[in-house]
């Protein structure tokens, strides 16, 4: 009986001290948590600077069909798409 009594205050108490948050729009441009696809594209830069051109390619490819919606997949099929033509140039940063 008491517990039903105190349970409206309670409820009120604990709406009143828990943080807030307002809802805002997020720039990609001031995201600092790394996302799979950024390691992604990282790790596709470092086989090419190791020369390594095929695990470039396989990493870039899995980027793009793993993680579609990443801000580096344009990039990353660009690449494919300039290395396929004969450009070489994998990766570079978008």
């Amino acid at each position: 009986m008491i517990a039903r009594s105190l349970a409206g205050p309670l409820a009120a108490v604990a709406l009143a001290v828990a943080p807030l948050q307002c809802p805002h729009d997020t720039d990609a441009a001031h995201c600092w948590d790394d996302a799979p696809g950024d390691g992604l594209w990282d790790l596709a830069q470092r086989f090419r600077v190791n020369h390594d051109d095929a695990a470039a390619r396989r990493t870039l490819e899995f980027l793009v069909e793993r993680y579609p919606s990443s801000r580096y997949a344009p990039a990353a099929r660009e690449e494919l798409a300039g290395s396929a033509a004969g450009g070489g140039a994998l990766p570079r940063d978008p």
